[in-house]
């Protein structure tokens, strides 16, 4: 290991720390620069990983090539091809030009593929054909193009575990995994928790013109103790809150406990509560009952619209039948499979039909409307004005009627 070019690339990066663990991913990077082949980077979401490949290719003889960074995961799937390998005119909607593609653009640089284990199947068999070949097709087109690209990939999956289940192509794991790189949790670099700490204060103290803060002894321990789920950006992110938040800027265990989780074991961003060394699953109980109290709402609501719109639909039945369109009147053929609701009673049969007789000497001129307008006026004439009894004799509601009146104006004469 070459201390002293390792020491020279973390001043030129800034990059903070000597755990062995960085150290070594340092180190490796250095050596496989001058290199051609593929490099794979692991590693936990906000270790830093993206720093391993601008090191890599500025120390290689790609350096005065294009560089791209591109997060594979931030990429929608229907576009994803197109973005990496380019487009012909016309190829899909919205194509109203060509387009090169990262490939084809960064053509003897170097492509840095951030969460690579994101990509669709599709796209990982154009990847390995590039890996493979160097050759790739654009996107609608059938000419074969020629690229010369460096390709450093990094990912927080466990790839074995993808590739067992179908997510992630062997053949393409092992062409991008030519050289390993593991990047160290936070939680593994022990001392560096500190020194990015002061970073961090030091950082926003001098951006916003503030006291800076500092840790005491007791709260220095917890930092080295607590296992910092998201890592590098979870510190940098506590650091800035306190910064800002904290009134007294010497920040005690007390203070600290206000921003991390309480227990120093936990790997979760909140502390989550426990019963006799077990955990109770009391809040997610909490959540779960809520979550199907309001459905169980929902659900009822949804049941009154529905028993209300049945009902709608069965008095309009009822009505269109009592002006000569419904089962009661005429039987229904015998290919016919409609399905007829009867509400009226018999003797409310035998007197819309007495009605019905008396309507067919009106003039054939008469509309549906003028023919319902007419029925209703009939019930109201025979049961005297008395509404609830007209409905009753036309086997609809007193709703149904009361609206009947009011839309043919029944109501004002």
């Amino acid at each position: 290991m070459n201390t002293s070019e390792i020491q020279k690339t973390k001043e030129r990066y800034a990059i903070v720390g000597n755990s062995d663990g960085l150290n070594r991913a340092l180190d490796v990077a250095l050596q496989v620069a001058p290199t051609d082949l593929s490099v794979l980077i692991v590693g936990e979401s906000g270790v830093g990983k993206e720093i391993i490949p601008r090191v890599i290719h500025d120390n290689s003889p790609r350096r005065r090539e294009k560089y791209f960074a591109i997060n594979c995961g931030s990429i929608p799937e229907g576009t994803i091809d197109s973005e990496l390998f380019g487009h012909e005119k016309g190829s899909f909607t919205g194509a109203i030009g060509e387009s090169e593609g990262y490939f084809g653009v960064a053509d003897k640089g170097t492509i840095f593929l951030d969460e690579v284990g994101e990509l669709p199947l599709a796209t990982q068999a154009r990847l390995l054909r590039v890996l493979e070949t160097g050759e790739y097709i654009r996107v609608g087109g059938t000419q074969i193009r020629k690229t010369d690209v460096r390709i450093v990939a990094a990912t927080n999956v466990n790839m074995q575990k993808a590739i067992t289940e179908g997510r992630f192509r062997e053949d393409l794991y092992y062409r991008l995994n030519t050289i390993p790189i593991q990047m160290p949790p936070l939680r593994e670099r022990g001392n560096d928790i500190l020194l990015l700490f002061r970073l961090f204060a030091m950082q926003m103290a001098e951006k916003y013109r503030l006291p800076k803060i500092v840790l005491t002894e007791e709260a220095k321990e917890l930092m080295l103790k607590y296992k910092w789920p998201g890592n590098v950006r979870q510190l940098k992110n506590i650091t800035e809150q306190m910064s800002v938040l904290s009134e007294n800027r010497e920040i005690s265990l007390d203070i600290l406990r206000k921003y991390i989780p309480q227990d120093p074991e936990s790997t979760q961003l909140a502390t989550i509560a426990s019963t006799g060394g077990q955990h109770s699953y009391e809040n997610e109980r909490e959540i779960l009952y809520k979550i199907l109290y309001e459905l169980r709402g929902n659900v009822n609501d949804l049941k009154r619209e529905m028993n209300g719109l049945r009902q709608q639909m069965d008095e309009a039945r009822a009505l269109s039948g009592a002006v000569g369109f419904g089962s009661q009147l005429a039987p229904l053929a015998e290919n016919d499979d409609r399905t007829t609701v009867t509400t009226m009673p018999i003797a409310a049969n035998r007197n819309v039909e007495e009605a019905v007789a008396e309507e067919i000497n009106e003039p054939e001129t008469l509309n549906l409307s003028d023919l319902g307008k007419k029925m209703i006026e009939k019930a109201l004439e025979r049961n005297g004005g008395n509404r609830k009894k007209a409905a009753r004799e036309l086997g609809i509601s007193d709703r149904t009627l009361y609206r009947r009146i009011k839309d043919f104006g029944l109501d004002k004469s």
